[in-house]
């Protein structure tokens, strides 16, 4: 799961949208740096990666890229997955995806705000392109999984060949969005219980 489903899956599980979000710029045990809803909230992250890449459902889906490509897939699969859940955002939200995404940076700009703490350059930076592109309602768009896959793939030579798994994508679009209606739902249900446990 990419960036939209993890704020969606915090405000699911009425946890630290900042925590979920952070989850890919914190390395290592975050016991210590933030407070405790942050530290849970950055552990429910880690919680999801896991679970979704171990899921039997994507085991089904990764031999659609060739061989060559397969370690990309799942960089390319949270792409497309939060293409999936943007396209079809109200079947899993009650408020419009415009919305929720105002309200979201809001809440993320507050809880932000009271931390005593600094959060990782990278963070501050990819969060400012993120609300100032309005990148969440651009996903709905399949040609703007495209193109992030392409900005991706063009930051080092080593990442190159990701660009190359969007043909995958487009030519098993519809196996892929049936594998997603399958797959959310129990991520979602998964990550409700996860986060009743005392993680922190």
């Amino acid at each position: 799961m990419n960036y939209l489903a993890h704020l969606h899956i915090a405000d699911h599980t009425q946890t630290s949208l900042l925590g979920n979000f952070l989850g890919d710029f914190v390395k290592g045990n975050p016991d210590g740096l933030y407070n405790v809803d942050v530290v849970k909230g950055i552990r429910l992250h880690r919680f999801v990666d896991s679970y979704t890449d171990s899921h039997p459902l994507i085991k089904t889906v990764k031999p659609l890229f060739s061989k060559e490509l397969r370690r990309f897939s799942p960089i390319s699969l949270d792409m497309f997955w939060d293409h999936c859940l943007a396209k079809y955002w109200l079947d899993f939200h009650a408020n419009s995806l415009a919305d929720f995404s105002t309200q979201t940076q809001t809440r993320i700009a507050n809880e932000s705000s009271s931390l005593t703490q600094a959060l990782p350059t990278r963070f501050e930076k990819i969060s400012e392109l993120v609300w100032q592109g309005r990148w969440f309602e651009h996903y709905v768009d399949i040609e703007n999984i495209e193109f992030a896959l392409q900005r991706i793939a063009s930051r080092s030579p080593r990442m190159a060949p990701l660009a190359q798994t969007f043909d995958t994508l487009g030519t098993h679009y519809d196996q892929l969005c049936d594998t997603f209606f399958k797959l959310y739902p129990e991520v979602l249900e998964a990550t409700r219980l996860e986060s009743k446990k005392e993680t922190v």
